[in-house]
C-alpha cells in the first residue's frame, strides 16, 4: 500500500441524507456498546426515519471498560452496559428487539481461527441468514483496536458462508485519531463516502449521551484508571457527516 494514498475522511464525497434508504434494511456490528452511536448513529437513524428495519449485533459483553471496579462486578457491568445500549439504540429509533448480544468476552474478541471464533461465525451466519440484511455495517477492518479488527473478521468469514451476502459497508472509530499510516484505507483498496447526517444529529448526539458510564463522570466510579471518552475523541462524532468506506475487490 506503500504507493497509494490514504483516504482523507474529511474530504470524501458527501452523499445527501436520503441516500441512507437506499441500503435498505440494515445491521450494524457492534464490538462494544457505544460503537454503534459513534461510528454510524447517524445513518441508523435515518434507516429508522425511512422505516427501513435496522439490527444490532453486539460482539463483546463490555465489561473491560472498567475491570478494576469492586462495587460493579463484571456481570453488573455487562447489565449496565447493555441497558446503555438499549437506551442509545431507542434514541435512534431501534427497538430492543432488533438487538443480539453475542456476550464474547470484552478485549479479547476472538478470531474465527479459534473454536470460540468459529462458533461466533455459527452464530453471525445464522443471523444474517434470518434477518437478510441488504447492507451489513462493521467496523474499518483495520481500526486500531484488537476488538475491532476480530468484528471484522467475524463478519466477513460469515458473509462468504453466504450464497448472496449483502453489502459490506465499513464505519470508523479509532481510526479517526489512533490510526497509523498502515491502519488507514488507501486509495488503491477502497473508496469512501461521507454522509450528511445533520438532520439527525441531536439524536446522535442523544445516543452518545446514553452511553453515560463511557462519558466524564461515568457510572463505575471505583475504578479511577478505567476508560472515558475523551472530549476530543468525542469531537470526531459530532460532525454533521459521517464517513465510511467500502473495500475494492
Amino acid at each position: 500500500m506503500s504507493d497509494a494514498t490514504a483516504l482523507d475522511f474529511h474530504a470524501l464525497p458527501l452523499r445527501p441524507a436520503a441516500y441512507a434508504a437506499s441500503l435498505g434494511p440494515t445491521a450494524v456490528i457492534a464490538p462494544h456498546p457505544d460503537d454503534e452511536s459513534l461510528g454510524c448513529g447517524g445513518l441508523l437513524a435515518l434507516l429508522a426515519r425511512a422505516g427501513l428495519p435496522v439490527w444490532c449485533v453486539l460482539v463483546s459483553d463490555g465489561t473491560m471498560s472498567h475491570p478494576n471496579s469492586q462495587r460493579f462486578p463484571a456481570e453488573r457491568r455487562q447489565a449496565i452496559r447493555e441497558q446503555e445500549l438499549q437506551a442509545a439504540l431507542a434514541e435512534l429509533g431501534v427497538g430492543p428487539q432488533m438487538l443480539l448480544p453475542l456476550g464474547l468476552p470484552d478485549g479479547a474478541v476472538p478470531t474465527p481461527d479459534t473454536p470460540a471464533g468459529a462458533a461466533a461465525v455459527k452464530r453471525l451466519t445464522a443471523f444474517f441468514r434470518r434477518t437478510r440484511p441488504a447492507t451489513v455495517l462493521a467496523p474499518w477492518r483495520r481500526d486500531p483496536h484488537p476488538d475491532h479488527r476480530a468484528t471484522s473478521l467475524l463478519v466477513r468469514v460469515a458473509l462468504a458462508e453466504l450464497e448472496q451476502p449483502p453489502r459490506l459497508i465499513e464505519y470508523l472509530v479509532w481510526a479517526w485519531e489512533r490510526a497509523t499510516p498502515a491502519d488507514l484505507p488507501h486509495t488503491n483498496e477502497a473508496a469512501g463516502w461521507r454522509l450528511n447526517i445533520e438532520p439527525v444529529l441531536a439524536q446522535k448526539a442523544r445516543a452518545i449521551a446514553a452511553h453515560r458510564s463511557q462519558l466524564a463522570p461515568g457510572v463505575f466510579d471505583d475504578d479511577p484508571m478505567g476508560f472515558l471518552l475523551t472530549e476530543s475523541m468525542l469531537a470526531h462524532f459530532q460532525l454533521p457527516y459521517e464517513a465510511y468506506i467500502e473495500v475494492t475487490d
